[in-house]
């Protein structure tokens, strides 16, 4: 590969959300500080939502690692789970022992009491859910059921939900309206713009260990953002695929032209109109 090429120490443009390379870009910032305010304040439900690609998973990363020992957190990832496996996966992360004979009213109720224990030590207690545009209805239902659950004064547990667009489809259903009315803090990520898209790109190369002149010329940035559109994830791909193309060819500078063949070979990016004209060009 191009790492001892162009002097890196790793990959920059791993698909692998890495908080290692984690850029507080506006979106992003704006996503973690009300995250973090929001649990702090001990509100009910919070979404994340934004489009395939933007860095929901690497946001969802960053807060559990920036979250102190005052907060225990139980993380799901993949939640197309029914009612009764959202239960037991729930007990699991918070370390609940449960007899799986007595049923899932048994589950909640042993969950509820270690919800107490911990709020007895003063422990924050965090449920957070990647890609929740996957979870059933019914499960969607358990979870409000779940968020339930609280003392005479404090909510016992605080649900953060990131999610695709379909996610805010699926909770403005009439059935699922007393869910939607809990969410009390919510933030959509955008796409990077292009100056934060240049930034993206220098920094991710020096944290690999990149320590030479400016690697992407103008015209190279110009079309790795129209043609990605500000998504990070298909910048890393670019990025990726166009130092492999300029280490192939013995280039020290990614132009436009690297580029343009890193487009041609990704079938989830198009070429800009108004490249076409000069494909031929650098």
């Amino acid at each position: 590969m191009y790492e001892r090429y162009f002097g890196l120490r790793e990959l920059p443009f791993s698909l692998t959300p890495n908080t290692h390379f984690y850029l507080n870009s506006e979106t992003h910032q704006q996503a973690l500080e009300l995250l973090l305010v929001a649990l702090k304040n001990r509100e009910g439900f919070i979404k994340i939502s934004g489009e395939v690609g933007t860095g929901k998973t690497l946001i969802c990363r960053k807060l559990l690692n920036s979250l102190d020992d005052e907060y225990v957190t139980a993380y799901i990832p993949n939640p197309g789970l029914t009612p009764e496996s959202l239960y037991l996966a729930v007990a699991e992360e918070l370390d609940v022992e449960v007899d799986l004979a007595l049923g899932g009213h048994n589950v909640l109720k042993q969950i509820n009491i270690k919800l107490i224990e911990l709020a007895s030590q003063n422990k924050r207690v965090a449920l957070v859910i990647d890609e929740a545009q996957a979870m059933p209805e019914e499960t969607i239902e358990a979870l409000r059921l779940l968020s339930n659950l609280e003392t005479e004064s404090a909510k016992l547990l605080q649900v953060v939900l990131f999610g695709q667009p379909e996610l805010n489809e699926l909770l403005s259903r009439p059935s699922l309206r007393q869910l939607q009315q809990r969410i009390t803090f919510q933030h959509n990520i955008t796409p990077l713009n292009r100056q934060a898209l240049q930034q993206y790109v220098g920094h991710r190369m020096s944290l690999a260990g990149y320590n030479g002149p400016t690697l992407f010329d103008r015209k190279a940035v110009s079309l790795l953002y129209r043609s990605s559109n500000g998504i990070p994830r298909l910048i890393n791909i670019l990025c990726h695929k166009a130092l492999m193309s300029a280490f192939g060819q013995g280039d020290r500078v990614v132009t436009r032209r690297h580029v343009k063949r890193a487009i041609q070979d990704t079938e989830s990016v198009t070429m800009p109109r108004f490249s076409w004209l000069s494909l031929g060009g650098s």
